[in-house]
């Protein structure tokens, strides 16, 4: 059975100005769609066809004959939680356990962003910041291209996309910009309270 595109838990225009529209319209309609479709060709008549994307993505996570796979897959997966861990008037400090978690682990919520900021805007190339939680830990992580926190050692949290077509458009070459932005105006914290509790 093909796996079908998500439909977007907000509007296109939902993030203006922080992400415009146009953005969202390649981000979403145009690169995501493309990792979907191309996923469900490659895996169409195999032995993976039947499988959940959390089962493909395991399935070939370390198997270099099916990279395609794993690529196509898990950019479908990191997408999906990309566009949740985004929302219309997020950003700022989150409140309740998660609050308190990440002040036991960074500090102080000041330094997590702060922190968040240096693991998004440092990673060399197209990846992901993420927030995760690694043996009872809340962690950040950066993965390049389309790897991501892996079950059972690791659960993502929340994440920032920061391959060029997130933000290009609206921010050119200016990705600390874009991340400060993304980390004030959109994080939603209570996709990253959920997921905590999950």
């Amino acid at each position: 059975m093909a796996f079908e595109l998500p439909p977007l838990p907000w509007a296109e225009n939902a993030l203006e100005p922080t992400i415009s529209a146009n953005t969202i319209s390649f981000h979403y309609g145009k690169h995501h769609r493309t990792y979907l479709e191309t996923l469900n060709k490659l895996i169409a008549g195999t032995d993976l066809e039947s499988k959940s994307l959390d089962e493909v993505i395991a399935a070939t996570a370390s198997d270099p004959a099916r990279v395609a796979i794993f690529n196509n897959a898990a950019q479908t997966w990191n997408h999906t939680f990309y566009w949740n861990s985004l929302k219309p008037g997020g950003g700022g400090a989150p409140t309740g356990e998660l609050a308190e978690r990440l002040t036991a682990a960074f500090g102080s919520y000041a330094q997590f962003a702060e922190q968040l900021k240096a693991t998004a805007v440092g990673r060399f190339g197209s990846g992901w910041a993420w927030l995760v939680l690694e043996n009872g830990q809340l962690k950040l992580m950066s993965t390049g291209n389309a790897e991501k926190p892996m079950p059972p050692q690791q659960k993502a949290l929340l994440v920032i996309d920061v391959w060029e077509h997130a933000y290009y458009l609206d921010y050119q070459n200016r990705r600390p910009d874009y991340v400060q932005a993304v980390i004030d105006h959109l994080l939603n914290w209570e996709f990253a309270a959920a997921n905590l509790a999950s």
